[in-house]
């Protein structure tokens, strides 16, 4: 019997019948989250129950929830780092997964400067897939009409190396956009995107984004929604624009490619699309000329709906200028993913983005809650006692995510701070509150106050040396008004020998900082979704103001610390007043896709 494809889910009237099924299996796991977590950590204990791993904690075969919580420990990643290094050495031994580590996934760097290597299995793509595949039916639920026109999405593929055990390491997305999943996707009228997958696979990112950008120029009235995976790569290519118009103008003009795009698939690809247009060149011409970009956006793609972009966490500080390019348009932050697994979507992709929640799918892995308190006043053992499941977290608090993911990662910290903020049945609903223990974040990058400790000292044996200057205090913040944003660094200097360091000495500070940082940081430098740091010098006693002001506001005096990382309006205010020199670093750091060890 046929089925209609206009009856309602308890979501909404699907779009169609391939919807239908999508929120129909949404509500069936939402609706019966514990029993699905119960047999997806079974699944997993199975599967898994004859690694090295899972033999060491004694379980003899048990699947059940309470064994397991009784005898595995939660970890960290640095727990976990000598089972890794095993693997990416070569040991294929079935040390955390039965089944073959297929890659592993790059995620944000460690203290020691390396990004980490998660494990990923070869089925970990289909699980992928699978969430990818239900985000389409709930955006058609709040936008109606998307398969009548296209996306202008702006993906990219980063470079990827090798472990010396020969397993590739990649961010997901590189691995996504390189699997057969993204290249041999069926065609789907509600998810047509303007870039060429030739685009998207080519390393380049110059050419890449040209050609996207050149694409997307060329389909601008067929354009329905702007989008990057970030808020940063969208802002990046805005300022790409900025930079390139010109070139691009001529190309749609004449109807010939850049001959910087020396990609053969690429050029290939482009003789299907690009034909002259002087109408239109002259139209991208007027509009990218004019020195006022606020709303730029809707001024050359006239039919976007929306954003397409993670505005949540550190993403959050691009707000106010996507909106000024963007003319207010909404903001859809659409799911919530990380190198690990995948988590969850958003059922509400169109609220602003301060109340975005986050629902997550009992399926995609094993999910465990560690209560949050700010304070500390619990000890971690306390708190890892204090476990819950995910149908039973609370409204209103705040914890830690805790996974044991299909690739092995058993009672692992993601080290995202999530607060509860209702429930779609039996699911929570989660707000994203921010990574643990991040001070600084431009992109995909993740400073913490170690980091930032490490760095400036670094910088400060440059001063002692030749100066008998010092970092006497020092904070930060990330200022994202410029594009691409940068690390902005204060320094009060105090000087024994009278003397100044020279230009050419702060500029050779402020790169020394940056070659401290992590490679994720050094990454986003040499391919220029990070600006150069900078260092502002502040004259004498600025941080005592800073105190003097803290206290005024109701700051203990004996408990008062230096903020490493600041944010506030007026504090910011006073720092600028009191800066007396600015300095940017001179060059990229040093950074290599090739994985040491």
């Amino acid at each position: 019997m046929a089925v209609d494809s206009t009856t309602p889910s308890a979501l909404g009237p699907p779009a169609c019948e391939k919807d239908r099924k999508a929120l129909e299996f949404i509500e069936e796991m939402t609706r019966n989250a514990d029993s699905v977590q119960e047999r997806v950590l079974g699944e997993i204990l199975r599967r898994n129950s004859d690694t090295e791993y899972l033999r060491r904690f004694c379980l003899h075969g048990a699947t059940d929830r309470e064994t397991f919580k009784s005898k595995v420990p939660v970890v960290t990643y640095e727990d976990l780092l000598p089972e890794i290094q095993r693997i990416a050495n070569g040991d294929r031994s079935p040390i955390l997964s039965s089944h073959p580590i297929s890659e592993f996934l790059t995620s944000s760097g460690t203290s020691a400067g390396e990004r980490k290597l998660m494990p990923a299995i070869e089925e970990d793509l289909d699980r992928r897939q699978l969430l990818y595949s239900l985000l389409t039916p709930v955006m058609n639920l709040y936008v109606p009409g998307l398969d009548k026109g296209k996306a202008l999405y702006f993906y990219f593929i980063k470079t990827e190396s090798k472990t010396p055990g020969g397993l590739l390491a990649r961010p997901v997305l590189t691995s996504y956009y390189k699997s057969d999943h993204f290249k041999n996707r069926p065609h789907d009228p509600y998810n047509v995107i303007t870039s060429p997958t030739e685009a998207i696979l080519c390393v380049d990112s110059y050419q890449s984004m040209y050609t996207q950008m050149l694409c997307g120029l060329i389909m601008r009235r067929d354009v329905l929604r702007v989008g990057a995976v970030f808020a940063s790569g969208l802002l990046k290519a805005i300022r790409f624009l900025q930079l390139n118009w010109e070139q691009l103008a001529r190309d749609i003009r004449t109807g010939s490619l850049n001959p910087k795009v020396t990609d053969p698939a690429i050029r290939n690809s482009m003789t299907k699309t690009l034909t002259p247009n002087p109408e239109l060149a002259d139209f991208i011409a007027e509009s990218c000329s004019d020195t006022n970009w606020e709303g730029i956006v809707t001024r050359i793609w006239p039919n976007t709906k929306y954003l397409d972009v993670i505005v949540t966490g550190a993403m959050a500080q691009y707000i106010p200028t996507l909106e000024y390019y963007s003319g207010n348009l909404p903001m859809a932050c659409t799911m919530y993913a990380s190198s690990e697994s995948y988590f969850g979507l958003n059922l509400e992709p169109m609220v602003k983005p301060s109340e975005v929640t986050y629902t997550l799918m009992p399926n995609m892995c094993y999910f465990e809650f560690m209560p949050h308190v700010d304070d500390d006043v619990e000890s971690e053992e306390q708190k890892k006692k204090q476990l819950v499941e995910l149908a039973d977290v609370e409204v209103g608090k705040e914890y830690e995510l805790i996974i044991t993911t299909y690739a092995g990662l058993c009672r692992y910290k993601v080290g995202d701070i999530l607060r509860v903020t209702g429930f779609h049945n039996a699911a929570p609903q989660f707000r994203f509150v921010r990574r643990k223990n991040v001070l600084l974040s431009i992109d995909s990058d993740k400073t913490d106050e170690s980091e930032l400790q490490a760095a400036v000292e670094s910088a400060s044996e440059l001063l002692l040396k030749e100066y008998d200057t010092r970092v006497v205090e020092y904070t930060s913040y990330a200022d994202t008004n410029t594009i691409p944003g940068h690390y902005v660094v204060f320094w009060e200097m105090m000087t024994a020998s009278g003397k100044l360091p020279t230009e050419e000495v702060m500029e050779s500070c402020c790169l020394a900082m940056e070659e401290k940082l992590n490679s994720v940081y050094r990454q986003g430098r040499v391919i220029d979704s990070i600006g150069p740091l900078e260092i502002r010098v502040v004259q004498g006693g600025t941080f005592e103001e800073l105190m003097d002001y803290a206290i005024s506001r109701g700051a203990s005096i004996n408990q008062y610390k230096v903020p490493r990382c600041v944010s506030f309006t007026p504090i910011m205010e006073l720092l600028d007043a009191r800066v007396v020199s600015k300095h940017f670093s001179p060059s990229v750091p040093r950074w290599s896709p090739e994985r040491r060890g």
